[in-house]
Formats: structure tokens, C-alpha cells, sequence
């Protein structure tokens, strides 16, 4: 019987080769669930602003096992004892973090499943997988649910500095060319430690972490919630929203089996079982972008136009304020729009909207960073470092922005 070699090799752009660790890994990556990742954009709707931002959540969950390898070696050599069985878990759970994307992203979570996130999704996924892999999952589930008493490991896969951050930070900038956001990932890895079951960061990689928090803060604004990308975004969730409504009445609109399923059937974690689990591992932005353009001829006014705006991106004016949105401007848009093209008030209101956002590069009291003097004392980052600016990034910064139609619609 022939077998395959299942050690392969990736070669990334950001770290150039990248090894498969073991067989179960390999399998895991070969699977139809986790290959739908190559169908899902990393950062959505950015590639309208930033056009080389076209990567996937399949370059991101390799990007994320590697980094955790290193990890790994790296606390190793520092004397942190981490088993065989611990380490396999790290790697599942990393490369499977975000198995439960959906399509551009964020953008079904607000529109066509009801109040689930893609982290319970991918929840699910794994659950599902632990079956089909003789539960050899469990330990990674666990770690992946915070629930591993190792409290370190667990922060290796989610907390203020993991490995999902330190490979999409460095990755989304290489991508978008913003380089604001180009961490030294590596250098920090190597500067990880551990103390009292917590990760820390050597003294010594004080100013590689003040950079990290930084160039957090700036890739927020400048990439991830660009304006662009911002009204681009809610206008896929609107298409989604409106798409649903109209299927509701009993429209049939032309789009893919999965598609069709969460258009026709009210999905909530109540009722997302194997059939809803098994649409949704075939959803991905294909889909999406396919039903637009078909979409865009379709007789219903707010349906075609939306999917025209994103198609030919001819997006909406946005305007971002420090302020909250005055009533007075948003009607008088909303009004205008009424009356420009006889349409309802539950109509119009697709096109004009409003909003806010907020960025908060560093949470000093969740899952603080710790630094690690050569004393041994641990200290917070904030009160750690002489950069007054790391004071400013730990407070939320919160713009509203108003969405309205350009003249021309």
C-alpha cells in the first residue's frame, strides 16, 4: 500500500519554510473543514482599500502553528516543562482558532446567523473533528476553552500577546504594505518566559512589546477599521440582511445550497446542529460574491444596489466624527433619500446609518503583560516601561461615523 509523506513543507512569504510537526497535524490540515479556509479572506472587504490584501485564514492558521513551535522550543530551552501531549494540543488549537469563520470574516455573525460568534463555531468544529479523530482533540479543546489549568498555555493561544496576534499584526502588514504594523514576532518568542503558570516577557523585550502595542493601535485605525473598509463591511452585512428578509415573504433568490440554508432557516447556537454545521463548512466568500453579482439585477431597489456599490465599489460616503452623530444630520440624509427615490422609511434606512467604533491597543486589567526583571519581580508593561504614550494606548478611543448615499445613487 502506497502512503504519503505527511511531513511537508510550506513556504511562506512572512517566514519562509514552514514544517507540518506530525502526522496528526497533517491530517487535520488536509481535512475539507479546515482547507475551506483558503476560500475565506483574512481581512474581508480591505482588498477594496489595500489591494494586495488578499490573503486567507489558511496563510494566517499556518502562520499561527509556526510562531507556536517556536514558542514552544523556546520555553523549553528556558527550563518550562511542556509534554508531548501539551504541545500537539497547542498546535491543534492554534491552527484550528478560526475554523468557524464565515465568509468575509465578521460580516455573517451580524446578518444571517443570530447572536454566534465564529469562536463558538469553531467550537463546534473541533467537537466534530474530536469525534472523527478518536478524540484525540480533547486536550486541545480544553486549552482552547481556557478551561487547562496550565493558565500560560492557554495564553499562548488567546490573551493581550498570543500567537493569533503576533502572526496576523506582522502578516496583515506585509499584505496591505502598511508597515506600521511589521512586529518582530520572532524576537519577541524568544523573550517569552514563565512565572507563576503566567506568560511573561524578559525585561529585555521591553521595546519589541512597546512596539507591538503600538503598531496594535495603528493597524486598528489605519487598516482595520479603515473607513473604507468599515462601510464596505456593513454594507455586506445589509445585503445579508436584506436577502434574508426577502426570502422570509417567500422571494426565491438565485444563490448556493449553503447559502440558501441560513437565508431560509432562523440559526442560533440553540439550533446550530450537524445539518447547520455541515452547510456552514461549505459556506465561504465564494459564495457571497457570487450571489452579489447575481443579486445585482434583481428587481428589489435596496437589494440591487447594495450589491452593486460593492461590486463596483461605488460605496457609500462615510464620514467618522469624535462626536456622536447629531439626529438633525442623519435625518436630513435619510429624508433626502425618502424623497429622491419613493421609498420607505425601512428602505432608506439600508443606506443611511450610523455607528461607532473603538480601539483599545492594551486592557491593563484583562490578561495584563507582565515583564520579568532579572530579580525575578513581575511587573505590568504600562508600569514597566518609560513610554508615557502606553498609558494613552490602554484607554478606549471611541469615533461615530454616519453612512450615507452619494449623489449619484
Amino acid at each position: 500500500m502506497q502512503t504519503s509523506n505527511k511531513l511537508k513543507i510550506f513556504n511562506d512569504p512572512i517566514y519562509g519554510f514552514i514544517t507540518i510537526p506530525n502526522s496528526t497535524i497533517f491530517d487535520l490540515i488536509a481535512h475539507k473543514y479546515f482547507q475551506r479556509l483558503r476560500r475565506i479572506s483574512q481581512m474581508g472587504l480591505s482588498y477594496l482599500v489595500y489591494p494586495g490584501a488578499h490573503h486567507t485564514r489558511f496563510h494566517h492558521a499556518i502562520g499561527c502553528m509556526h510562531l507556536m513551535q517556536k514558542a514552544v522550543n523556546v520555553l523549553r530551552f528556558k527550563g518550562v516543562s511542556i509534554s508531548e501531549d501539551e504541545e500537539n494540543a497547542l498546535y491543534i488549537a492554534i491552527l484550528l482558532h478560526d475554523i468557524g469563520h464565515g465568509p468575509f470574516s465578521h460580516a455573517m455573525e451580524h446578518s444571517i446567523v443570530n447572536g454566534i460568534s465564529h469562536e463558538q463555531i469553531s467550537l463546534l468544529f473541533m467537537e466534530h473533528l474530536n469525534n472523527e479523530f478518536n478524540q484525540t482533540l480533547t486536550l486541545a479543546i480544553s486549552i482552547f476553552k481556557q478551561e487547562y489549568p496550565r493558565k500560560f498555555l492557554c495564553e499562548l493561544i488567546s490573551s493581550q500577546f498570543d500567537m493569533d496576534r503576533a502572526d496576523y499584526l506582522k502578516r496583515d502588514s506585509f499584505y496591505t504594505g502598511v508597515s506600521e504594523g511589521n512586529i518582530n514576532s520572532e524576537r519577541l518568542i524568544t523573550m517569552m518566559n514563565v512565572k507563576n503558570d503566567n506568560l511573561v516577557i524578559e525585561y529585555k523585550g521591553i521595546y519589541s512589546l512597546e512596539k507591538f502595542l503600538l503598531a496594535r493601535r495603528l493597524m486598528y485605525w489605519q487598516v482595520y477599521l479603515h473607513k473604507t473598509s468599515l462601510v464596505a463591511e456593513q454594507l455586506i452585512i445589509r445585503v445579508l440582511k436584506r436577502a434574508k428578509q426577502l426570502s422570509k415573504v417567500g422571494e426565491q433568490l438565485n444563490a448556493s445550497k449553503p447559502l440558501s440554508y441560513f437565508l431560509n432557516n432562523e440559526i442560533s447556537l440553540d439550533n446550530f446542529n450537524d445539518t447547520a454545521l455541515s452547510y456552514f463548512a461549505q459556506l465561504d466568500d465564494y459564495d457571497i460574491i457570487s450571489a452579489l453579482k447575481e443579486w445585482q439585477h434583481h428587481s428589489d431597489f435596496v437589494l440591487s444596489n447594495l450589491c452593486q456599490m460593492i461590486i463596483n465599489r461605488n460605496l457609500l460616503k462615510i464620514k467618522l466624527k469624535k462626536k456622536p452623530i447629531k439626529k438633525e444630520l442623519f435625518e436630513k440624509h435619510l429624508n433626502k433619500l425618502i424623497k429622491k427615490h419613493n421609498v420607505s422609511k425601512e428602505e432608506a434606512a439600508f443606506f443611511v446609518f450610523t455607528g461607532q467604533v473603538s480601539n483599545q491597543a492594551y486592557h491593563e486589567k484583562k490578561q495584563n503583560i507582565s515583564i520579568l526583571y532579572k530579580t525575578g519581580k513581575t511587573e505590568d508593561i504600562v508600569k514597566a516601561s518609560d513610554q508615557l504614550n502606553l498609558k494613552a494606548l490602554s484607554k478606549p478611543v471611541t469615533k461615530y461615523y454616519i453612512c450615507y448615499p452619494k449623489e449619484q445613487l
